[in-house]
């Protein structure tokens, strides 16, 4: 059961169209935002995850030069452009050899939210920022 809701969820997570990815030190990092009503409620609810039309969630997967997904430590937040500064809380996710790190991010209707992210592995760091805008619907 776990396998087909971790299956689930990784074809979610890698076939969004809002996906986008940059480079960080050696790293290509893999991310995406979207709301969380794109998950199925028995996915949203094994993870733990607030399913509504005002929730969203940011997706992150970061790889090296060879495609392998690494492990980090993700901390961040989201700004809107009123200046309402949120957390990001991320947990990770996994699937044989891939990890995902998730955070939910609550918005209103429209919310353009700039994201910065900070990455830390063993040998390496570093930041990168992305905007999204948020529509419930």
């Amino acid at each position: 059961m776990l396998k087909v809701i971790l299956s689930a969820l990784t074809l979610l997570f890698t076939s969004l169209a809002n996906g986008a990815e940059t480079r960080v030190g050696n790293w290509t990092v893999h991310y995406s935002a979207f709301a969380s009503t794109f998950l199925t409620p028995e996915v949203a609810r094994n993870y733990n995850i607030e399913r509504s039309r005002f929730n969203g969630l940011i997706n992150i997967a970061v790889t090296d030069a060879e495609g392998r997904t690494q492990e980090v430590s993700l901390s961040g937040e989201g700004k809107t452009l009123l200046g309402t500064v949120r957390r990001l809380n991320f947990q990770s996710v996994r699937d044989g050899d891939a990890i995902y790190y998730i955070a939910e991010y609550p918005y209103r209707n429209e919310d353009n939210v700039l994201f910065t992210i900070d990455i830390q592995g063993q040998r390496q760091g570093g930041q990168f920022s992305f905007r999204h805008t948020f529509y419930t619907d």
